[in-house]
């Protein structure tokens, strides 16, 4: 399974993880708060950055089909990631420049970072279609998944110094050390990419002499067409039903741990040991998911750990202490790199290769809309109950549809269509 084209293909989510993690789950929404919104109350900077976030989301949401359908048609898929890549990483080393209390420039390079982050992810899990057969998607999605959670780690553990012990590395101040964490995640990402570009080959594109505005109205056609299909594909159906369903209740397991935390008055400290656990426990965790893929089905391997998300709901309900965070981390590190990995390489297999990069332009695009039906239902709960800790159990409905869903989800290929 490990060659130079996968470890080339794999070293991307190496690369561009530590943007997730240091920058995005890390020190971006803190410093935001406490660093470039001086002047603004607390509800004030959130409205802000939920604002650039959701501008940077809709977008990206309109467009991957677009860049999908163009990169499948042009033979550009590399091209492509290689823009959005660089674009990110600008981007995120523009935040070292961005002065106290300049809110607005932060917003907008942070969102721009976001955006290409998100939109490189496209292209990179459409390339796997040419890096290795079906029958090893499993395996090189969680090595590369793997990858992504250790560097994203590694990382992450050396900015949490530079926060905490700037003085050990020449600094000033904990903010100087978040501000310099910016810049290594920015030359981290583009260092490690480098192999992607020369290892991976470019997968054959469909025949066209059509512009990109004929493409775009050609895409807008395909994403009809690719919604008209899935009713009359009953496995991709099935399982893009499930994948919405149970991707939303990870997704704001992962946007809404910290906030859980904070208001069940865990402290900062805990908040970011929780982090890192999550990242080393990712490690191994995504890597052997992949090999009980191959003994067992990834189907039956995502709804384990599907069920592992039920239990770390039901358990924090009712936790009550630091140490219980740390355990719900761990299970989280089990579990989230598996769900990633194997839902990325399960949707590869049943769908037509030639056609990766548009349907990964859906695929992400779904992804893209995720985190909604989470955070509406525990606002409702929240507003109904007025306890986190019961707020936090209507995220059962999500994980529970998903794995009916996902039950009824038969594994085989899809057939390929001219």
């Amino acid at each position: 399974m490990l060659n130079r084209k996968v470890l080339s293909w794999a070293l991307y989510d190496w690369a561009n993880s530590v943007f997730y993690t240091t920058v995005m789950a890390g020190f971006f929404p803190v410093f935001f708060k406490k660093y470039w919104n001086t002047e603004a109350t607390v509800s004030q900077s959130t409205e802000r950055l939920g604002l650039i976030l959701a501008i940077s989301g809709f977008c990206l949401a309109i467009l991957s089909p677009w860049l999908g359908v163009l990169s499948d048609y042009r033979r550009s898929k590399k091209k492509f990631l290689a823009f959005f890549m660089v674009c990110g990483a600008v981007a995120t080393m523009g935040l070292f420049f961005v002065p106290q209390g300049d809110w607005l420039s932060a917003a907008v390079l942070y969102g721009f970072a976001f955006f290409s982050a998100a939109a490189s992810v496209v292209f990179n899990d459409s390339l796997i279609v040419g890096v290795t057969t079906p029958d090893k998607y499993d395996k090189v999605s969680s090595f590369g998944f793997s990858l992504g959670y250790l560097g994203g780690g590694l990382l992450f553990l050396v900015n949490v110094l530079m926060f905490q012990k700037p003085e050990f590395f020449g600094l000033s101040s904990g903010a100087e050390g978040v501000r310099w964490s910016f810049l290594t995640v920015s030359v981290w990402w583009l260092l490690f990419s480098i192999p992607n570009f020369l290892f991976v080959p470019e997968p054959a594109a469909m025949p066209t002499n059509e512009t990109a505005a004929q493409l775009f109205v050609k895409s807008m056609n395909e994403l009809k067409k690719t919604f008209l299909e899935l009713f009359s594909q009953k496995n991709l159906f099935l399982f893009i039903v499930a994948y919405w369903f149970y991707i939303d209740g990870v997704a704001t397991v992962m946007s809404m741990a910290v906030d859980f935390g904070i208001s069940i008055g865990f402290e900062a400290a805990d908040l970011i040991k929780s982090l890192l656990i999550v990242q080393f426990v990712g490690f191994p965790a995504a890597y052997c998911t992949g090999w009980l893929a191959t003994k067992y089905g990834s189907k039956k391997v995502i709804i384990g750990c599907l069920l592992i998300y039920v239990g770390v709901v039901m358990g924090a309900s009712v936790m009550t202490r630091p140490e219980h965070f740390y355990i719900m981390a761990v299970l989280i590190g089990l579990a989230q790199g598996g769900v990633q990995a194997l839902s990325r390489s399960l949707f590869a297999y049943l769908i037509p290769s030639e056609k990766a990069g548009e349907y990964f332009g859906f695929f992400n695009l779904l992804g893209k809309f995720a985190s909604v039906l989470g955070p509406l239902l525990m606002a409702v709960t929240a507003r109904v109950f007025g306890h986190p800790q019961k707020t936090i159990l209507s995220l059962l409905l999500l994980f529970v549809c998903g794995i009916y869903f996902l039950t009824r989800v038969k594994v085989q290929r899809a057939q390929s269509k001219a």
